[in-house]
This record gives structure tokens, C-alpha cells and sequence, in this order.
């Protein structure tokens, strides 16, 4: 009987021992769990310098979007504001937007680097992306046709390296049209856009395991794509004027539309089938406008740009008959208008600040090679080193010389002006 207590107290205590041990196994685990979790209480980084703010914040590993604006009120690149407030509970991955001081407005640095406001900016028109070399073709440079609507992705390549090195950094053609240039300080936008709805614009070779879209990196969006990964600063977007075609790729057309939107793109209208507002009648007019914005409702919702870019560039002044439904219409029953159309045009845009700008008339650069003339790309850029855009870096102002302020449009009055 004794030898079966002994026994028994043993085996209670090897039990005891054991929940013991596990608890500690537990206890470490979650001990563990909690020193790698990705959750940490927001700090406070306003009234910090931008360098040592980002220190501080390196360990949240969040998505940190950083904006400059003058402000007297605070030093140069002092934090003014931060989007999430001090003790939230944030996680790896987090947007936070933070908004840091140019300091007060030095007139001689905005004269010395040339901020102007009222300069100039290219929208770039671009058709088809050829997966070819520039030694493939008989053309000039990386034009694939005689006039270089199509160019090969070699040179396509070699245009956004070049635009990227002048200083250029992309911006959606909607927020250049309504005024909202985000580009920072000592930079210029430039808009891409392509027409037609090619293939070649974003091919798709396949979905993956998750049914997501796989884009042939030699497309043009491959080649945008991995532009985006290389310089993030370059801001990469452009817009895409499709027909009823859309990408001539019927079983993925729905899915690049929705990926489009998704991934910073635009997507705007190029009318049923291509066609020419110089050939057909009004009623014609409102059809081929209308069924596009019907068409990309139907598959995207509200979230099409309600931008025509006319093809072949027609009609060729805003007096025609026909012009004024592109912009205002009915088709089925609904009610339609356009906020902005663009030419086929040849020389670069001025500012949306300027009183002459017309957004309903557009003109484009026509992105192709001819040996530095007749408004090839090298010709374009090359004049407009003498009066280019060039960012202060807020959005909230605009600068400019003070020559040009009969140029402003009376609706901006946020104006900052500085002597020659």
C-alpha cells in the first residue's frame, strides 16, 4: 500500500512537473509572438526633422508618402503633419502620409533654380510598343512606321530613361487637367498617353495560381511596370484611349481594364471604332462618344477618365459642327459629357494655370524619331529647356516670374511671384 502512495505521489509530481514546463513553453511562445508582432503604438514625429523622423520610423516598416510645402512657421525639412495619430495601433504596411516644411519662401533660390509654373508640359502620344530592337527595323531611330506611330520597345525603354534623366516625373492626364500637379521641388511633369487599345500595350500571356493577369514584360505596361520598380520616384502612370476592342484580347479584356485602375493607370475614350468626326453626322457623334462611356461603365464603373482622344486628330478646330458632342451628348437615353479631348498636335501644352489653357483641345507631342526635327522627341525637349514647367514643389501654390502675371488664370489666386 505504501510502495502505491509512493507511486502514486511520484506520478503527481512528474504531472505537476510537466504542466510546469508547459505553461513556460507557452508562456515563451507568446513572449515570442508578441516580440515579433508587426503592431506598434504611432510616435509622434511632428516637429522632427524629416531624417531623423524616418529613424524613428524605419522599425513600423510602413508605405511613408512624404510631401513638401512652405511654411514660415516651421524650419526647412521639419515634419508639419503625419496622416495617423499618436498612439494608433499601426501595422507593417501602413500608409502614412507626412507633410514637411520647404521652409520660408526664398524668392532668390525660386529664381536661381528656375521654378516656373506657367511652363510648358509635354503629353507624350504613343500608339503601339513592338516587342522589336531599334536594328529591326528600316526606320529611323526606334520608329517601326514611316511615321512613327509604333516604336520599338528598345526605344521605348530609352525614352523613359530619357525623360526620367531631364527631369521629368510622370502625372495622370486628369490631374493635369484639373490643375493638380504633384511633382516635387525642381522637376517637371510630362503626361503619357497611348491610343488604339493595341495589344502590345499591356499583353497578357496567362493568368497565375490567383487568377491575376501575367503582363509580357516587353508590352508597353511591362515596360512601365518595371520602370515603377526601378525609380519610385517617377511616379509611373499613363493613360490608355481605347475603342470597343478595348486590348484585342477578348478573354482577358474585362480583367486588364479592372487591373489598369488598380495599378495608377487611366483608361479613357478613343470612340466605338476609331472613327472620324469629319466623315459622320451629329447623331453619329454622340453614338460612337457614347457607347465608349457606356462600354467602360458596364465594366469598370465611374472610374474611366472622361477624356476623348480624337482619332486621326479630327476635327480639326473646335468650330465643327460635331465638336460640340464630343464634349456634350446623349446616347441611350443617358447623358454623357467630356471633360477634356485631346489632338494629335505636335508641340507641348501649356500650364493648366494659364488663362489660354483649353482643355478641351489638347495637343500632343508625337513621341517618334526623326533626327532632331520637324517636333521629333529630341526637338521637343530640347525647346523646352527655355520654358518648362518646373515644380516648386507644393501643390497647394503656384510660383511664377512675376512678368508673367497677366498669364495666371484669375481663378488661382494662390500666386507666388519673384523677379527675374
Amino acid at each position: 500500500m505504501k510502495r502505491s502512495k509512493r507511486k502514486l505521489n511520484v506520478l503527481k509530481l512528474i504531472i505537476f512537473i510537466f504542466c510546469i514546463l508547459f505553461l513556460i513553453i507557452i508562456f515563451k511562445l507568446l513572449l515570442g509572438i508578441k516580440k515579433n508582432s508587426t503592431s506598434h503604438e504611432m510616435i509622434n514625429v511632428v516637429n522632427k526633422n524629416i531624417t531623423e523622423a524616418n529613424e524613428l520610423l524605419s522599425k513600423y516598416k510602413m508605405d511613408i508618402n512624404t510631401t513638401y510645402k512652405y511654411d514660415s512657421d516651421y524650419d526647412k525639412d521639419t515634419v508639419i503633419s503625419q496622416s495617423i495619430d499618436v498612439g494608433k495601433i499601426v501595422n507593417d504596411g501602413d500608409k502614412l502620409d507626412l507633410v514637411v516644411s520647404l521652409g520660408k519662401i526664398d524668392k532668390e533660390k525660386l529664381k536661381k533654380d528656375g521654378i516656373n509654373e506657367l511652363g510648358k508640359v509635354p503629353i507624350m502620344m504613343y500608339h503601339g510598343i513592338e516587342d522589336k530592337l531599334d536594328s529591326d527595323t528600316k526606320y529611323t531611330g526606334g520608329n517601326v512606321d514611316k511615321d512613327g506611330y509604333n516604336r520599338t520597345v528598345e526605344s521605348f525603354r530609352k525614352d523613359l530613361e530619357f525623360y526620367y534623366n531631364k527631369g521629368y516625373r510622370m502625372v495622370k492626364l486628369s490631374d493635369y487637367i484639373n490643375g493638380k500637379i504633384d511633382v516635387e521641388y525642381g522637376y517637371s511633369p510630362i503626361v503619357i498617353t497611348f491610343d488604339d487599345g493595341k495589344e502590345n500595350n499591356i499583353r497578357v500571356t496567362g493568368l497565375d495560381s490567383d487568377g491575376n493577369i501575367i503582363i509580357d514584360k516587353n508590352s508597353a505596361v511591362g515596360v512601365l511596370e518595371e520602370f515603377k520598380k526601378k525609380y519610385p520616384d517617377y511616379n509611373v502612370t499613363a493613360i490608355f484611349f481605347v475603342n470597343q476592342g478595348l486590348f484585342s484580347q477578348p478573354e482577358y479584356n474585362e480583367k486588364i481594364l479592372k487591373w489598369l485602375i488598380d495599378n495608377n493607370y487611366e483608361v479613357g475614350n478613343h470612340t466605338k471604332n476609331h472613327d472620324n468626326f469629319s466623315k459622320i453626322d451629329s447623331n453619329k457623334t454622340q453614338e460612337v462618344v457614347g457607347y465608349m462611356y457606356s462600354y467602360l461603365d458596364s465594366i469598370i464603373g465611374d472610374k474611366y477618365s472622361k477624356i476623348v482622344a480624337l482619332p486621326f486628330g479630327s476635327p480639326y478646330n473646335k468650330g465643327h459642327a460635331n465638336y460640340k458632342f464630343i464634349l456634350n451628348g446623349t446616347y441611350d437615353g443617358k447623358e454623357y459629357q467630356t471633360e477634356a479631348a485631346l489632338r494629335v498636335g505636335w508641340e507641348p501644352e501649356v500650364s493648366p494655370f494659364n488663362k489660354e489653357f483649353d482643355k478641351t483641345f489638347l495637343k500632343r507631342c508625337r513621341a517618334y524619331d526623326n533626327n532632331g526635327k520637324d517636333f521629333d522627341i529630341a526637338y521637343v525637349f530640347k525647346n523646352l529647356e527655355k520654358n518648362r514647367y518646373i515644380s516648386d514643389g507644393d501643390k497647394e501654390k503656384i510660383v511664377i516670374k512675376k512678368s508673367d502675371n497677366t498669364k495666371i488664370n484669375d481663378v488661382y489666386t494662390n500666386v507666388i511671384t519673384y523677379e527675374e
